[in-house]
């Protein structure tokens, strides 16, 4: 299927590792020049040169997305390098934990930093040009706990409450921005993952530290398939929700998560 991506450009945060790294190679595939953003410079080169194996111009940036100048580098760095952004996809994220009686409002802060601004400040500098050629296309990625308590109170111990209201407010922003750009041809969606793992990360180094009856045990309560997920397919979807193809997808809120999540809406 060609999804009509040739020559695109897309801008995508917090793309060294996991689902935004696979949302990036995804857009890359599909012929997409990809800009991608890390604190960490070796995760940055090395997701580089696989992006460049795709025969598309690609740059990285050693930037903080939750750094208001930074993010303002990494896209005037973009539109010199690739030229006026097509596609944004937020996939920067993290969590700092903590319980209503406990989280200072720093903290608060924190979880809004790391999982809203971004995506808000870069779509804000990224509109102008969408709007004046009547062509873009959004992607937040979110977390099924924006919707739903998730079972990533099992695997921390930890109140994620800080880091559910911060994913619950990017779907609230993703709706509302879907409805105010329609009228100019951009597309605006959200992936909601459950628990999608990769080499390093924290739900790994969790599973690692279980016993085999122990997994056994999560998985039927929580994923009804018996595994977690992996980012491949995220990237993928998020590679469709950029495309040509959706035409008249706007607005919504996609959970990836294997039949794991209990709402119905």
């Amino acid at each position: 299927m060609d999804l009509g991506l040739n020559g695109r450009v897309a801008m995508v945060t917090g793309a060294s590792k996991g689902m935004g790294k696979a949302s990036a190679l995804a857009l890359a595939e599909e012929g997409c020049k990809v800009a991608i953003c890390s604190r960490t410079q070796s995760d940055l080169d090395e997701a580089v040169r696989e992006l460049l194996a795709f025969g598309n111009a690609a740059i990285g940036v050693r930037a903080d997305a939750t750094d208001q100048a930074d993010l303002k580098r990494f896209y005037e760095e973009t539109v010199a390098a690739l030229g006026e952004v097509d596609i944004v996809v937020n996939a920067v994220g993290g969590a700092a934990p903590g319980t209503v009686d406990t989280m200072t409002d720093e903290e608060w802060q924190l979880n809004f930093d790391r999982n809203l601004f971004p995506g808000i400040r870069l779509i804000r500098m990224a509109l102008p040009g969408m709007k004046e050629r009547k062509w873009g296309r959004i992607v937040n990625i979110g977390s099924v706990t924006g919707r739903e308590f998730g079972p990533d109170f099992e695997m921390t111990r930890d109140s994620l409450m800080g880091y559910m209201s911060a994913k619950a407010a990017l779907i609230a922003m993703t709706k509302h921005m879907a409805i105010q750009l329609a009228p100019h041809e951009i597309l605006v969606n959200m992936v909601a993952p459950g628990i999608v793992t990769y080499p390093g990360g924290r739900r790994d180094l969790w599973s690692k530290t279980q016993t085999p009856e122990a997994m056994d045990e999560f998985f039927a309560r929580h994923l009804p398939m018996g595994r977690f997920g992996w980012p491949e397919p995220v990237g993928a979807l998020v590679a469709f929700l950029c495309s040509e193809k959706p035409g008249f997808l706007s607005g919504a809120c996609i959970n990836f998560d294997g039949a794991g999540s209990r709402s119905l809406l």
